[in-house]
């Protein structure tokens, strides 16, 4: 089960803290990112789709810390490249997020984040 503390926080916030482990530093880097929730699902969406940094991080390793509102989630990303499936969650961002945010803010959507709550 989801640690009771961060979904509840994940209710009050827009904005989450994601933290990779660096593919070449090997350090910690964190960084604010947008999310959505379907579920037991989180899912995010690289700014930069493939090449974005973090992604690249997450696919050498794939254990990720999320915070959100000071409570904090330890999981394995699972990365999603399925165009449809993509494209499913691109829909859920410009529902939540609005459309035109969406397309300024994410110019390449080619690939997505699943990170399970359960």
């Amino acid at each position: 089960m989801a640690n009771e503390q961060f979904t509840r926080a994940l209710e009050s916030t827009r904005e989450i803290q994601l933290t990779v482990t660096g593919r070449k530093s090997g350090r910690e880097i964190t960084i604010p990112v947008w999310f959505v929730q379907q579920a037991d699902t989180l899912y995010l969406l690289p700014v930069r789709g493939s090449d974005s940094d973090w992604y690249k991080n997450v696919l050498k390793e794939p254990t990720i810390r999320l915070t959100a509102e000071g409570a904090q989630l330890t999981v394995r990303a699972t990365p999603i490249t399925d165009p449809a499936r993509v494209a499913q969650i691109v829909d859920m961002f410009r529902a939540r997020y609005g459309a035109d945010d969406v397309e300024a803010y994410y110019p390449k959507r080619d690939v997505a984040v699943e990170v399970p709550l359960t």
